[in-house]
């Protein structure tokens, strides 16, 4: 899986820069309503609503906006019965770069209006369904921390049904795995004493486009964070590879 964790840790560095920003309350409560209505509303019984709740309060939202969010996906708030749904979007950035856009809206028409004017305007366009999907392949991903033993996390990784794990900086690792098979991973490696700091579904390319020139660069830049700030989008996926001095001076 080598390379594969190369969007990862690009969007680790981005999240220095995001930070200011943030990720907004309402697309991460959306996120919860999504996860809430496609499942019972208990976490202890749906795992995908417990990794939103997980990711809603590392972001500090309130308990109260949370449940909230939970009333809302479960049909038992008695207030707006807007209906979201989740729904993937593609396109190509500059340097033909594939961009993937997995979003959470309750009006088709106007989202995908936003996407194509955050394209068109950032040297990019908005493709059809299809169009770059076969270039990436979806996996379930564990990162970890605090890996002082190694072997200790080969075996749990092994033990929890894991294909492959990639160490990525001092003491950090992921942990790939078949997306059924998430759950499964992320309780063992944690039932090992391994700390599980995220658990994900995450598209990971097969094929990079490489860009090498700064302006192009900060174009994709301006139009990932662009696309990033929109309230339906949950989360954008690339494929490029690029220097790590490049990054440092289009990341701004």
């Amino acid at each position: 899986m080598a390379g594969h964790s190369k969007w990862a840790n690009i969007k680790r560095q981005k999240a220095v820069v995001d930070a200011k920003r943030g990720k907004t309350f309402t697309q991460l409560s959306r996120a919860i309503i999504v996860a809430a209505r496609s499942g019972v509303p208990d976490p202890a019984l749906n795992f995908q609503l417990r990794t939103a709740i997980d990711k809603a309060k590392a972001a500090s939202i309130p308990n109260d906006n949370i449940e909230r969010a939970i009333a809302k996906g479960a049909g038992t708030n008695g207030g707006d019965n807007a209906t979201f749904e989740a729904i993937r979007y593609e396109g190509y950035g500059p340097s033909g770069v594939a961009i993937l856009i997995e979003a959470f809206t309750d009006n088709r028409n106007r989202t995908a209006a936003d996407l194509r004017v955050a394209f068109s305007k950032n040297g990019g366009n908005l493709g059809e369904t299809g169009c770059v999907s076969w270039m990436f392949e979806q996996k379930g991903v564990c990162v970890v921390q605090s890996v002082v033993d190694e072997e200790q996390l080969l075996e749990a990784s092994l033990e929890g049904g894991a294909e492959s794990y990639e160490m990525t900086e001092d003491e950090m690792a992921e942990v790939f795995t078949d997306i059924g098979n998430l759950e499964t991973l992320s309780q063992t490696l944690k039932d090992q004493g391994i700390k599980v700091t995220e658990a994900e579904l995450r598209w990971i390319p097969s094929i990079s486009a490489e860009v090498t020139d700064p302006d192009q660069a900060r174009s994709l830049f301006k139009l990932i964070d662009t696309l990033e700030s929109l309230d339906d989008v949950q989360n954008v996926t690339a494929n490029f590879e690029m220097a790590e001095e490049l990054i440092a001076l289009s990341i701004i």
